[in-house]
């Protein structure tokens, strides 16, 4: 039985990027899949990073203390240990199947360091906008452990983390009342499928990072951003296991604001953006 009933017409992909590869925070190495080019596309979303190395020697330096103001960060570790530290006295660890939610909102400096020195470290981070009413609101953070994520699953063994908004009538870990994130861990055996009902207004992407899959009869390439049409006539996603699958599934209402980013800054106007430079100078975040 395919799980499949709940979207008529699927959305079809409408291009595929392959990422940058990169390096941030003291080194790290990664694949940058949604940057700037994308942002007014994919609003509300303002980047993602895909990191997966068994080499330590990519992910040792971590990201040392640096700031973040106007957005919020989700991380989600597919495997590793990495410690999060903040001036505003929050501490956490985020571990294998776990994620990290934070509101940067006014201002926040923080720092992600691993805390293993061998092994696999894989994962995502994904940029949500703040609307221009939110941007300056109190920073926040909280930590997921993997087993306090919700799971929707089907009959056809499909098993899907519900990392934000709702799918099978699961809520996700986290709601967002403005931008309303959709954010799913798909895990599909060969042979099934999962039918996603999404909002025609709403932006949405897909990445492939494990087997084979595709969406709408079309194959997706592996760790490369799939972004969705957006068809009015489609009433959601199908997307479908040609052998043992994991794929990231992401939507979102965007907001249609001005997006200014310098850096870790993401304002509606430069003016916002000097005033944040300023702050922090000043020793004005948290």
């Amino acid at each position: 039985m395919r799980n499949t009933t709940e979207v008529k017409r699927s959305r079809r992909i409408e291009r595929m990027y392959q990422g940058e590869a990169t390096r941030d925070g003291a080194g790290v190495r990664l694949t940058r899949l949604l940057s700037q080019g994308l942002q007014g596309r994919l609003d509300p979303f303002l980047m993602l990073d895909f990191f997966g190395s068994n080499d330590a020697t990519d992910y040792l330096a971590g990201f040392p203390d640096h700031p973040h103001r106007g957005f919020e960060t989700i991380t989600y570790m597919l495997e590793g240990r990495m410690r999060h530290r903040d001036n505003a006295g929050h501490e956490g660890l985020l571990a294998t199947g776990g994620m990290q939610w934070m509101v940067a909102g006014s201002g926040v400096v923080h720092s992600e360091m691993p805390e293993q020195e061998a092994g696999r470290m894989a994962g995502f981070q994904l940029w949500l906008n703040l609307p221009a009413r939110d941007k300056m609101t109190s920073p926040w953070y909280r930590d997921f452990a993997a087993a306090d994520l919700p799971r929707a699953s089907a009959p056809d063994g499909a098993r899907v983390m519900v990392l934000a908004g709702a799918t099978q009538g699961v809520a996700g870990a986290v709601q967002r009342p403005v931008t309303e994130p959709l954010i799913l861990d798909l895990q599909l055996p060969a042979g099934a499928s999962w039918a996603q009902p999404l909002a025609s207004d709403h932006h949405a992407f897909a990445v492939l990072y494990a087997g084979r899959a595709s969406i709408a009869g079309e194959a997706l390439a592996m760790e490369r951003l799939a972004v969705l049409g957006d068809d009015p006539s489609a009433d959601g996603v199908i997307v479908s296991a040609r052998e043992d699958a994991r794929v990231f599934l992401v939507a979102g209402r965007p907001l249609r604001e001005p997006i200014v980013q310098y850096g870790p800054f993401v304002m509606n106007t430069r003016e916002e953006i000097a005033a944040a430079v300023q702050d922090l100078r000043e020793g004005r975040f948290v």
